[in-house]
């Protein structure tokens, strides 16, 4: 698939972003949380659900399920128990509620404005008795060119439904944004120099770009989300090897390497099956986080090999072998990768990899996953004037704005005028990301 330059900057592999919210600079270590969820389904005065008791019925288990699947499974087992959504109602959702609102035009600004509202007459406080809210409506009429869109970070997910049911491909993804996770990129660093790399697509290491369900999220986002604490990552301050146990894998351990770049940072992690993830995924991965925004993280490809989720590239496609940055004067090397752990040399300041002991260290000191002020969740808003995200399938970039400015770190702040979203919606370039795509319908 050939991506423009912003489609390599915004890596979006079938799905089309409005994203504008800064991703913050910091991970903040994570305590427990049970967030209230709460589905809408609404219709339009002229469009309803084609089958709404099917809709209903599939609602609960969609986002609450006992099943792997559900929204609520699938981030629980991924946080290791430290995220889990509860339903807000009783009912575990509410719905269908009729809006007086045509369908036309995709107007997500006045759905989420008139379901407010309605929850609003109904007693409902958003974040006392909801925190997240999902909105669930018939797509036959709309024209919206998404299946999912997302406040980035946020509170809130639209899920435009064209079945009777959505699925964790387009939720749990759409969550992803809401936890502050914009579309992970690939860049391309022939031979392990990252003096010299180029974009080259999305990832398919994680949910958010193009890995599908059974990849879930990568380290870098696990960082961001404040999941791997507890010495789980770990800043490499000194010259060493490392032992890193797989990213989704049980028990603890050292899951991911968080290196000094330059301004950025250097991720390092091993993936291997475990649970219900990674079973098309093996061997030592590396990503850039660029200014220390882990969730705008891009993996390092340094090989000519893409591993896809549905291509027949092996699991290990992707991995690193050896990594070399004159600037930063840091070098890593895989010592061994394989059966649920791998080896890892990483020689910082210069030193030389030769000369560090290929033996593990027996106690490296972990440092403690950063702390920082959480950032608030943004106040509901009446409108979708907020950064938003959107999902589509097998899709294509039809038109850039900006690119120049258009950066995964954030360029300088471009004020961009954004017809699609049914309003005179103004998206600031400097703190995010923009692309619009054409949604091509699954065969």
């Amino acid at each position: 698939m050939k991506l423009s330059a912003l489609g390599r900057i915004a890596l979006a592999t079938g799905i089309a972003a409005l994203a504008t919210a800064t991703l913050p600079a910091s991970p903040a270590a994570a305590a427990p949380v049970k967030r209230k969820m709460l589905p809408v389904l609404v219709e339009f005065s002229d469009a309803s659900f084609q089958f709404p008791d099917k809709v209903k019925a599939s609602t609960p288990d969609t986002y609450f399920g006992a099943k792997s699947d559900s929204a609520a499974s699938y981030l629980s087992e991924l946080s290791r128990g430290q995220y889990t959504l509860v339903p807000a109602v009783p009912e575990q959702f509410l719905g269908p509620i009729k809006l007086d609102l045509s369908a036309a035009g995709c107007p997500q600004g006045k759905i989420n404005q008139l379901t407010r509202e309605e929850l609003t007459k109904r007693g409902l406080v958003a974040g006392k008795d909801y925190e997240s809210l999902s909105i669930v409506f018939p797509a036959q009429k709309t024209n919206c060119p998404w299946a999912g869109l997302a406040t980035l970070p946020g509170p809130t997910t639209w899920i435009n439904l064209y079945g009777t049911a959505s699925g964790i491909d387009v939720v749990g993804h759409e969550l992803g944004h809401n936890l502050g996770f914009g579309h992970q990129g690939r860049v391309k660093c022939t031979g392990g120099n990252l003096g010299a790399c180029t974009s080259g697509g999305a990832s398919h290491t994680t949910i958010m770009a193009g890995g599908y369900r059974p990849a879930g999220f990568s380290a870098p986002e696990m960082i961001r989300a404040g999941w791997l604490n507890g010495g789980a990552s770990l800043k490499v301050t000194k010259s060493g090897v490392y032992t890193l146990r797989s990213l989704h894998g049980k028990g603890s351990g050292v899951r991911a390497l968080d290196i000094a770049l330059g301004g950025d940072r250097l991720v390092i992690e091993y993936r291997h099956a475990a649970g219900n993830f990674d079973a098309k995924l093996e061997g030592v991965h590396a990503y850039r986080v660029p200014k220390g925004s882990y969730g705008a993280s891009s993996l390092i490809d340094t090989t000519t090999a893409d591993k896809t989720a549905t291509n027949n590239e092996p699991p290990n496609a992707d991995a690193i072998t050896k990594l070399t940055d004159r600037a930063s004067k840091l070098s890593v090397a895989v010592v061994s990768s394989g059966g649920g752990q791998a080896t890892v040399k990483v020689a910082l300041n210069g030193d030389s990899l030769a000369a560090i002991d290929a033996a593990p260290s027996k106690s490296p000191s972990p440092s403690p996953t950063p702390s920082a002020t959480p950032t608030p969740t943004p106040t509901p808003s009446a409108s979708a004037s907020t950064g938003t995200e959107a999902e589509t399938y097998g899709s294509e970039p039809v038109s850039e704005l900006g690119s120049a400015e258009l950066t995964a770190a954030g360029g300088r702040s471009t004020t961009l005028p954004l017809a699609a979203a049914g309003g005179a919606v103004l998206l600031a370039a400097g703190v995010g990301v923009l692309l619009l795509k054409r949604r091509r319908r699954r065969a």
